[in-house]
């Protein structure tokens, strides 16, 4: 049975975060996977940053487009689509391995990933806001946390054949099958409305910088930071290994975003996270061996998936929960234009001396400086409001 609650803090929340935790282990595997395996179905290498573009493209098109889904159908059901349109677009890479394909399927793929990342943070940042940081660490725990687990499936499962794809499929059929017949509470559709381009214009510009610094930087990790390591002669098995590493220091962090958001200002916290990765970064390049990068990469990890929970949580500070379907779909089309742009960009600093990493240092130093100045600017308006 169905219920369709406005949720209380105590909501039930285990399904959709369950069904999302089953999608994030097939999708990190899937993530990883496509750019090693291109040269097995006679694909050029550098269609890899091009898949991920385009996949993005969708997500980006997805964003615009899943709000009037959301509300025709429920949270549930739009998850349960989501997930059956995005089964279809894996089983066709392996049956048609020809570029146009691919191309279009991992756009079509992007459009249902947005539907799955709208419906879900729309599902939990519904309710009171004081425990809206902890529904979001178990969100964004459940994503990274299960994308970290997909990635160890380039050693175990490996990249060759059929059984990868079987395996990814399985995990999301059963994702479905915990939609379909789990016991939960989800928003009233019908309580959602759209915002205008003037409100969209008001949200806090730092959180809207947030997520397209955010798709900039993952964007580029998840499309060729697997070639990145091959590059530096990284054997297969170690690169899900170094994968997993990268996204479980995303998963590390998160039960900290909530606790140091009682500290900081979450733009300053933006600053202070960016300023982590610059630091991981530069002890990569200062200090040579696999167990550095291991430890650089993790600290990576958790500087750049931390920047979207900060960021979509100030965008949605003080927002009427009628808006909040809305404003996740801005800040997740703002998170995909950057992941659009980020491993097209990432692309041109392959083949420079620090390749990815040199790329991810630029972003993350400037966007530690824009948010630095915005939090500045952020106090002074409030103390000359008070």
């Amino acid at each position: 049975m169905e219920h369709t609650l406005l949720p209380d803090p105590k909501a039930r929340i285990a399904v959709p975060v369950l069904a999302l935790a089953l999608y994030a282990v097939a999708s990190g595997y899937l993530m990883s996977l496509i750019p090693l395996m291109l040269t097995e179905y006679h694909l050029n290498v550098s269609l890899a940053s091009w898949l991920a573009s385009v996949f993005y493209v969708g997500l980006l098109l997805g964003a615009i487009g899943v709000e009037p889904l959301v509300k025709k159908v429920g949270h549930r059901s739009a998850f349960v689509w989501c997930l059956v349109t995005f089964i279809i677009t894996i089983m066709v890479l392996p049956l048609i391995p020809y570029t146009p394909v691919w191309l279009i399927a991992r756009f079509v793929a992007g459009v249902a990933v947005a539907g799955v990342f709208v419906v879900v943070e729309s599902w939990l940042l519904h309710g009171d806001e004081k425990n809206r940081a902890k529904r979001l660490g178990l969100y964004m725990g459940a994503l990274y946390g299960g994308g970290a687990l997909g990635q160890l499936g380039i050693g175990i499962i490996g990249i060759s054949g059929g059984v990868p794809f079987i395996t990814i499929v399985t995990l999301l059929i059963l994702a479905v099958v915990v939609l379909l017949f789990g016991e939960s509470d989800q928003p009233e559709s019908e309580h959602s409305a759209a915002l205008s381009l003037k409100q969209i214009s008001k949200l806090n510009h730092a959180a809207i910088i947030g997520c397209v610094v955010s798709g900039l930087t993952l964007g580029a990790i998840y499309g060729l930071m697997p070639i990145e390591l091959q590059n530096r002669g990284i054997s297969n098995s170690n690169i899900g290994g170094l994968m997993a590493i990268v996204i479980l220091g995303g998963m590390a962090v998160q039960p900290v975003v909530p606790l140091l958001s009682k500290f900081f200002g979450r733009t300053l916290l933006m600053a202070l996270f960016c300023l982590l990765g610059v630091a991981a970064i530069t002890f990569v390049s200062m200090v040579s061996g696999i167990q550095a990068l291991g430890l650089g990469l993790l600290l990576l990890g958790m500087a750049t998936f931390a920047l979207y929970p900060v960021a979509i949580n100030l965008g949605c500070d003080k927002l009427d929960a009628n808006y909040i379907v809305s404003a996740t779909q801005v800040m997740l089309f703002s998170y995909s234009i950057g992941s659009i742009v980020g491993p097209v960009i990432a692309d041109s600093f392959m083949s420079d001396a620090q390749g990815l990493l040199g790329y991810l240092f630029a972003a993350l130093l400037a966007t530690c400086i824009y948010m630095l100045i915005a939090s500045v600017k952020t106090k002074r308006q409030a103390v000359a409001g008070e």
